[in-house]
């Protein structure tokens, strides 16, 4: 149980101190249920029951991305669940995250707020090409005379991360600009337009690690706001990149509570009013789960449920398994997110990584490049699935509905549209993202027999080294049709070239629907284990022998299928090498699958003659010499 707090005086006694809590989650997804480590929202209500029934000076607040990405219990119901338990939760405040937006700012304003008992804040959201806020900027709370004040604001990445249709009556500004704008409103001794004797920043983005310095890096979103939020702001309560870490910068709490509920925290405010200043402020991070089985299993909580949020959580799921169990097709192997090394409750474990091929990715690109051609009126030539749009695998055997929808969770409709080879390219030299983005590498999944090269030490914009469609080189002066869920052909993700595509058509058909479709239509699905991108580096060609270090030649989790060796053949020579499988240190980018070759040029090979890489597992691709 979380430690008592202090009781503020009784009513009618004036208290010099007030003594405060801010209860913090983000980055809550619609975990409704318990699963894994998060503990559901029934478990997280008694957490903020147990504070207030301690304190009544008790604010529960959030720093977005409560609905969206949310698992089947609450996608399949549009995330009414979700809203209907934080408002049995009691949040007071949120500001808004980027998945507030994934069914377009309408969706936001005229059903999701209406919906929520709680204040949802976007100081930076404003009407388009104006500075007019479309959102609430701030809320206020009181208690025995003294004011906390929130200020909400989402990152300014929002264009890049949902559909650009959707927030096309909208404009995104810094959020540290507008904080701090607010929070000199709030403090400005001016009644009439609010007034806060503490002000705390609900922000929707977050560190790149749980490190201090990622807090303070200059460089980066974050740590511009870390670093340019004004005196006036006495607190940062942040999410985005769904990692847990409480600092405390300058005198200045800045803090995260992870993800899914698995953790939350409690901010201890003291306020001394003849002073008129905060004497204390101290946030502490719990985490739910308190005991572990030998598989890493949860086998005690911090809490127990809420017997009130229990049955509406038990209505939601009876109505999700009805609509969810239905078998829609099978596979004969699971389909894998790619992974990393990383840390899950403080030990060693493989996590997500969008920066890695993947099965999964891969077999999606292939279903939406079918769904489109089938439905559709049009060739197409190559389909494109951002990583970030796969929220789950596909496990081995019988597949669900329930399956399918934790996978592509966004309903996203497919689109098709023409682009250039050049244009192409172009797209996939964007996958090595701006600087300052949160992930700097994103892998597209991409179809099958569209393959390509790249080198991953080439310099920015000139990475990708050949691309090729049924065996066949790209041209870059020609026009090919391209497929992409709404999101992506939008220009999320900062694939920003997909706007220049011509011919743009809506297929109506949302990615779940064409997920259903395939297995109805081929009942049973196997992974592909054949990369369809391969890293190749020339290091070296000097005295009739090449070096060549080949990479990406492997998928990532222990199920897939591993290369083992890599074959380099020309006509009548061949040579073999070993391929590494092991994580690479730093695992940031796409490079599983390692293998250097050297060999003795063969004879009368040219600057054209190719060289063909093959692996025992189906990958097959090519590179030339600059002989």
């Amino acid at each position: 149980m979380a430690p008592a707090q202090a009781v503020p005086s009784p009513k009618g006694q004036e208290a010099r101190s007030v003594d405060i809590n801010l209860v913090t989650v983000n980055d809550f997804h619609g975990r409704i249920e318990q699963a894994g480590t998060a503990g559901g929202i029934a478990r997280l209500g008694s957490a903020v029951d147990s504070f207030r029934a301690a304190n009544p000076n008790t604010v529960f607040a959030a720093a977005g991305d409560l609905i969206g990405a949310s698992t089947f219990t609450s996608f399949i119901q549009q995330d009414v669940p979700t809203i209907e338990t934080l408002n049995a939760a009691g949040l007071d405040v949120s500001s808004v995250g980027n998945h507030e937006f994934d069914k377009g700012f309408a969706d936001l304003t005229d059903r999701v707020m209406p919906l929520a008992d709680w204040e949802y804040l976007g100081a930076n959201i404003y009407h388009k090409d104006t500075t007019d806020p479309a959102l609430p900027e701030y809320w206020l709370q009181k208690f025995q005379g003294v004011t906390i004040g929130f200020v909400g604001a989402v990152t300014d990445e929002l264009p890049s991360l949902v559909s650009p249709t959707g927030i096309e009556d909208i404009s995104v500004g810094s959020p540290v600009e507008a904080a701090n704008r607010v929070a000199d409103q709030l403090s400005d001794g001016k009644k009439g337009n609010g007034e806060a004797d503490i002000v705390i920043m609900l922000v929707h983005e977050g560190a790149a690690t749980t490190d201090i310095a990622s807090a303070t890096d200059p460089t980066t979103r974050f740590g511009d706001i870390v670093l340019n939020a004004n005196d006036n702001i006495d607190a940062i309560v942040s999410g985005h990149t769904h990692l847990p870490y409480n600092h405390v910068i300058e005198g200045r709490p800045v803090i995260s509570s992870g993800q899914y509920g698995e953790r939350f925290s409690n901010m201890e405010i003291s306020y001394d009013r003849a002073t008129g200043s905060i004497t204390k402020m101290e946030n502490t991070l719990y985490t739910m789960a308190t005991a572990f089985d030998a598989n890493g299993n949860p086998t005690a909580w911090l809490f127990e449920p809420d017997p009130e949020i229990v049955p509406i959580v038990t209505e939601a799921t009876e109505v999700a398994n009805e609509l969810g169990n239905v078998v829609i097709g099978t596979t004969t192997a699971a389909f894998n997110r790619a992974q990393r090394p990383g840390t899950v409750n403080g030990q060693p474990a493989l996590v997500e990584n969008r920066g890695g091929e993947s099965t999964l990715g891969n077999f999606v690109a292939d279903v939406q490049l079918w769904a489109l051609e089938v439905d559709g009126t049009r060739d197409v030539d190559i389909t494109f699935m951002n990583p970030g749009g796969l929220r789950a695998d596909i496990n081995a055997g019988e597949t669900t509905y329930r399956e399918a929808a934790n996978v592509q969770s966004f309903a996203n409709t497919l689109v098709t549209l023409d682009l250039t080879g050049a244009q192409i390219k172009q797209i996939l030299e964007e996958q090595w993202q701006p600087v300052g983005a949160s992930r700097p590498f994103l892998r597209l999944g991409v179809n099958e027999g569209f393959t390509y090269t790249y080198d991953p030490n080439a310099p920015e914009d000139a990475r990708i080294t050949e691309m090729f469609l049924d065996g066949a080189p790209v041209d870059l002066a020609a026009t090919y049709t391209v497929g992409a869920n709404s999101f992506l052909a939008g220009g999320g993700d900062n694939f920003v070239t997909f706007r220049d595509g011509v011919n743009k058509a809506d297929s109506g058909k949302i990615d779940l629907e064409a997920m259903v479709d395939y297995f109805e239509a081929f009942g049973t699905a196997s992974p592909d284990y054949a990369q369809r991108a391969v890293g190749v580096d020339v290091v070296s060609v000097a005295g009739g022998q090449a070096t060549v270090n080949l990479s990406s030649l492997d998928f990532s989790t222990a199920a897939d299928t591993k290369a083992g060796t890599v074959t380099v053949s020309l006509d009548g020579f061949s040579t073999s090498a070993a391929v590494d499988a092991s994580f690479p240190t730093p695992n940031t980018f796409d490079e599983i699958g390692r293998a250097t070759v050297t060999f003795a040029i063969p004879a009368g090979a040219t600057a054209q003659s190719r060289f063909v890489i093959t692996t025992p597992t189906g990958t097959t691709s090519s590179f030339t010499l600059p002989l």
